[in-house]
Formats: structure tokens, C-alpha cells, sequence
């Protein structure tokens, strides 16, 4: 159980957390700040530099069961706040906690201090702090870390505050939470040519042109992603030639983030955009290079482990549903699902609450002892308690 002063302290740590900022691969004072605020809990032991800057912190029951994971976020966005409702405002220009990651991390230290004060009866509990979950490389690179192996997780949980939803409701289900989604940075290659000559150059106009809508065609929305064929493109970014009037342009750049409801079907989707493209290059003389970027997996739910999240969230009188799932939108957590049973829970800060990624977000202080309650309950449920 947290106490008054427990929620105080946390939020007054959350609102740190806001000030310093720091986004994907460069966690470096966020981790710092982290490990000094697992140390006073004694955990079995903390892991540091997981896959960049994760920290674990294990919580080690010394009898045999199995290995729970809770896992929260450590990086910000590269955003610029903007917020007058708050006083704990970033400090850090051009970066901001308006996804809240911040709040997560929170959480999962509430959780910490309940499993300290009241340790698990066999098992373990492990609190991971993921860095890089915007950019899609964070999970992959701690799973893939060699000191993952000694945790290896049973079971995988994690909370993500999701604006549009009523506080305290918990949007979930079995099967898919979070779409996949890649990001698919092409260059197209010409020849640049005096403004009054442009016969002289080779100009990627047209083809950026054309490109565009027929990129945005191979998208099949219908049904949204609880159709298994659900595919979306969207340009996100688009650039010819250089800022004046005298240069016909030789060189464009296109951003297109790719989305399926599935990881089996991303690589049709990703052929078929990289095949379009090369053909345009082709009709307009034009060479083509591709960069992937922020390859996210799709995120799905275990039904064991939903059923484990559900049964906590009854016992402690959470309400939940599947209104609002799957999203579109993507998330890493998904990663820890391959070898592990693993639930996405998305609980909601109010309907009309600012949207993720928004320059005005803060992340909701109220939902810190809602969030790590459940999280409580369900590695209760899991591992049981030491009688104190």
C-alpha cells in the first residue's frame, strides 16, 4: 500500500522526471536518476546499461516461481513544450516528457516501494526501465543484450496512459493492442541544372509527385486494425531540391511510415512500397536509395496473461474493456511478448484529456496509484506474499 507521504514523494519525483528530459539513446541522467531511486528499496540487485541505458531492478524471492516483468519507458520526445497549466515545465529546449514516459517510470516505483515493504512469497519481480521506446529500438536491444538473458521473463506487463479514454479505464483485450509500423526514408537521385535550363538537369518533381498518392494507395484502412489486413502509408515528411530560385532540383527525400495489423504482413507492404518506388525512379531516370527507420513490432496480447491482468483489475474494482483497442498507433513492448506472456494495458487519463505528442500533455499525477495497483495485484496474484 502507498501512503500519503509515498504519492507526495513520487510526485513530486515524477515532476524531476518532466524537468530533465532526455530523448531515444541518450538516457544517460535519466538512468543515473532511476538507479538512486531503486536503491533505498534494496532490490536482489540492479542492471544497468540494458541495451543502452535500461536499468532492471530484481526483486528475488530466493524460491522457486516465475519471473514477472513490469516494464516503463525512459525517454522523452524531441517536442517543445508548451504549457502554462504547469509549473514543472521542461528545461530542456526542443524536449519534452508529452508522452508520459515520466509517469510510467513513475509507476513502476510506486511498485517497487509496495514490493519492498511486503516482498513476493517465490519468484521474482523484475522493474525494467527500457530506454529508446520512441524510436522502436529499445526492446529489441535489451532483449538482445546478453545480461537479458539471466532475467528471461515468464510474464511481461506494462501500462500506457492513452488520452480519449476515461480516467481510470483500462482499454484491453486479447490479441492485438498496437500496430506494426515502419519508417521508410527514400531518396530519389538526379541531376540539378540552372532554373533556366532545367532540360540540362535530371529533376525529381514529378516523380515526387506521383509517388506521393500512389505511396498513400497501397494502404487498405478498411475495417480498421482489427481487420488482419489492415495497412496503412503515411507521408510524413517530403523535400525537393534546395530553399532558392535558381537551382532545377536533383535530389528529393520522401518519409513514409508503413502500419499493419500484423509483423507477418509488413514485409508484403514494405516490398510494395520499395517495388512502386523503384519503378518511378526508373520511368523519371532517377536512382533510388532506401533507409528503414523506427521499425516497430506489433504488440500483442498473451490470453494467459490478459486473463492474470483482468482477474487483478476485477479483485481491486478497475474498470476495463476493450473499447478503443487495438490502435494504430505503435509501441515496442511488443518485443518482450516473443518470449515471454505479455499484456499491453492502456489506461485511460479522461476523455478530453490532451493528446500523446502534443506540445500542452502532462501526464495525470492521479493515475500513478491507479497504475501501480494493478501492477501490485497482479504480481500478488503471480507470486504471493511473505506473511509479515
Amino acid at each position: 500500500m502507498l501512503t500519503n507521504s509515498d504519492l507526495i514523494e513520487l510526485t513530486t519525483f515524477r515532476h524531476a522526471l518532466h524537468r530533465r528530459p532526455e530523448i531515444s539513446g541518450e538516457e544517460a541522467e535519466t538512468a543515473r536518476t532511476i538507479v538512486e531511486a531503486l536503491k533505498p528499496m534494496s532490490p536482489t540487485r540492479i542492471v544497468t546499461g540494458l541495451g543502452g541505458y535500461g536499468v532492471a531492478a530484481v526483486f528475488d524471492s530466493g524460491i522457486d516461481g516465475p519471473t514477472v516483468l513490469f516494464r516503463a519507458e525512459l525517454d522523452a520526445l524531441p517536442i517543445e513544450e508548451r504549457n502554462n497549466a504547469i509549473e514543472w515545465l521542461s528545461e530542456i529546449s526542443g524536449k519534452s516528457h508529452v508522452c508520459g514516459h515520466d509517469g510510467h517510470m513513475t509507476m513502476l516505483l510506486a511498485l517497487g516501494r509496495m514490493i519492498s515493504r511486503r516482498p513476493v512469497a517465490k519468484g521474482r519481480v523484475i522493474l525494467m526501465f527500457q530506454p529508446a521506446e520512441e524510436d522502436g529500438s529499445g526492446a529489441k536491444a535489451v532483449v538482445k543484450d546478453p545480461a537479458f538473458k539471466d532475467l528471461s521473463p515468464d510474464y511481461a506487463f506494462a501500462i500506457h496512459n492513452e488520452p480519449g479514454i476515461p480516467f481510470g479505464f483500462v482499454a484491453t483485450r486479447i490479441g492485438l493492442i498496437n500496430c506494426a509500423s515502419l519508417g521508410l526514408k527514400i531518396t530519389l537521385s538526379g541531376k540539378t541544372a540552372h532554373a533556366a535550363d532545367p532540360q540540362d538537369g535530371v529533376s525529381p518533381a514529378l516523380a515526387v509527385a506521383k509517388l506521393i498518392p500512389a505511396l498513400d494507395a497501397l494502404g487498405d484502412g478498411e475495417g480498421g486494425p482489427r481487420n488482419d489486413n489492415f495497412r496503412l502509408v503515411t507521408i510524413t515528411h517530403a523535400n525537393i531540391g534546395e530553399p532558392t530560385f535558381g537551382i532545377a532540383p536533383g535530389e528529393a527525400q520522401v518519409f513514409a511510415t508503413l502500419r499493419t495489423a500484423a509483423d507477418a504482413n509488413m514485409e508484403s507492404l514494405e516490398d510494395a512500397a520499395r517495388a512502386l518506388t523503384m519503378s518511378v525512379a526508373k520511368e523519371f531516370g532517377l536512382g533510388v536509395e532506401f533507409e528503414v527507420h523506427d521499425h516497430f513490432a506489433a504488440s500483442v496480447n498473451d490470453a494467459e496473461a490478459y486473463g492474470v491482468a483482468v482477474k487483478a483489475m476485477d479483485a481491486i474494482g478497475v474498470p476495463h474493456g476493450e473499447a478503443g483497442v487495438p490502435m494504430r498507433a505503435s509501441e515496442d513492448f511488443g518485443v518482450f511478448g516473443w518470449s515471454a506472456k505479455a499484456a499491453m494495458l492502456c489506461l485511460g487519463p479522461g476523455e478530453d484529456h490532451a493528446a500523446l505528442h502534443n506540445p500542452d500533455y502532462d501526464f495525470p499525477d492521479d493515475l500513478i496509484p491507479i497504475g501501480s495497483s494493478i501492477f501490485e495485484r497482479i504480481a500478488r496474484d503471480l507470486l504471493g506474499s511473505i506473511r509479515m
